[in-house]
């Protein structure tokens, strides 16, 4: 049975399966121009995210931003490119992909393994999308993953079917803020209370 109440996450959850692994990364999931035009609160996503980066920057956290690829996203349009309000640092990873889940047919798993990352928080695009298909990529293979739950969006699709976006979101969020498996865990936390402990870990409880 689903518990009513979104677990958050906190230190004492990190248990990933992954050997030599201790340390935390922010990714970011394609926040490009052509994801996010339109997008459900796109400016308080967009600014949350940011929020994190700087976060994570202060902690000396490692960033991995994804930049997808396809159709409707050409390499090199305008489209395709990050928003203006993030911006990459030199020395930060950047993965190109091509599917959903961020893992596939990338150098993913090779970028987080020489990180010694075993932990994500996760921000981005599209919630519905590879945000979701990159959640379960990730905790199927061992990492524990935290969501950040107003630091991720979507279009609206209701015309299609889906429902509005800010249900897509909330859905998203109690789900997995309730998933679990062996040996790994899954939580969901909020961009003002994410605290980095300065040594490669995750405090998100607010203390």
């Amino acid at each position: 049975m689903m518990a009513r109440e979104t677990r958050a996450a906190s230190k004492e959850t990190i248990m990933t399966t992954l050997s030599n692994r201790p340390n935390t990364a922010l990714m970011v999931i394609d926040v490009q121009n052509g994801v996010v035009d339109g997008a459900h609160r796109r400016e308080d996503v967009v600014a949350n995210i940011a929020e994190l980066v700087d976060k994570a920057r202060a902690a000396t956290v490692p960033i991995v931003w994804v930049q997808h690829s396809d159709a409707q996203l050409e390499r090199g349009s305008e489209a395709w490119q990050y928003v203006p309000e993030l911006s990459r640092a030199e020395d930060e990873a950047l993965v190109h992909k091509f599917y959903g889940d961020s893992f596939e047919a990338t150098d993913l798993e090779e970028v987080l393994a020489a990180a010694g990352v075993g932990r994500l928080l996760v921000a981005g695009a599209q919630t519905d999308e590879c945000i979701r298909s990159t959640i379960h990529g990730a905790f199927v293979r061992g990492y524990d993953v935290t969501l950040v739950g107003d630091a991720h969006t979507t279009e609206d699709l209701s015309d299609w079917g889906a429902p509005p976006p800010e249900l897509v979101i909330a859905h998203t969020n109690l789900y997995w803020g309730n998933h679990t498996a062996p040996g790994r865990s899954a939580g969901v936390v909020a961009t003002s209370d994410v605290r980095f402990d300065g040594g490669g870990g995750l405090l998100s409880d607010g203390s």
